[in-house]
């Protein structure tokens, strides 16, 4: 055998074991299954729950709703703020997005804004599920809080007051919406 074609074939058998190890499936250290972590006391919203999962399929049709769970507390913003921020491994709730005017975003801040607003731009969704919508009743402005995902681990919105879309009315609990 010559030089070459022992080098070629030193080359197929490199190419042949990096295929075949490109196939194995990899070890992860998180658990296989989506999990919810819910804030102790809080209520689930079953209608708002569904609610939700309807206008994403107005959005996107042909696609599966991801899981989507909706609950409220009478606990304080920044508490259960601060409760999501710990389980999901992240140090603190920043000020805003902007972190002290940081180059990168916080993985978990606080936002404001006004509810009207807010509500003026679901108006059409509401018109295409036939929810009679009371926008006129959505008044005020909302503390609320983000919350990155993790693997496995949900996108989590926090909003005190919210505006309830089933009820048309503006709701002064604190808001919890964990999206996949």
């Amino acid at each position: 055998m010559t030089r070459s074609t022992r080098l070629l074939a030193a080359a197929m058998l490199i190419a042949l074991v990096a295929a075949g190890c490109g196939k194995e499936k990899k070890e992860s250290t998180e658990p296989e299954s989506f999990a919810f972590t819910i804030y102790p006391g809080s209520r689930y919203l079953a209608q708002l729950t569904d609610l939700w999962k309807q206008a994403r399929k107005v959005f996107r049709p042909n696609d599966d709703v991801p899981p989507i769970a909706i609950y409220d507390t009478d606990a304080p913003l920044d508490k259960v703020a601060e409760f999501y921020a710990q389980s999901h491994g992240y140090n603190k709730v920043a000020p805003d997005a902007t972190n002290n005017l940081s180059s990168a975003k916080p993985p978990a801040y606080y936002r404001s804004g006004d509810l009207s607003k807010d509500v003026a731009g679901i108006v059409p969704v509401a018109q295409k599920l036939n929810i009679k919508l009371d926008a006129s009743k959505a008044v005020g402005a909302y503390r609320a809080a983000e919350i990155d995902p993790k693997p496995n681990r949900p996108r989590v919105t926090i909003q005190r007051p919210y505006f309830d879309a089933s009820t048309s009315q503006t709701v002064d609990r604190t808001l919890i919406m964990m999206t996949q």
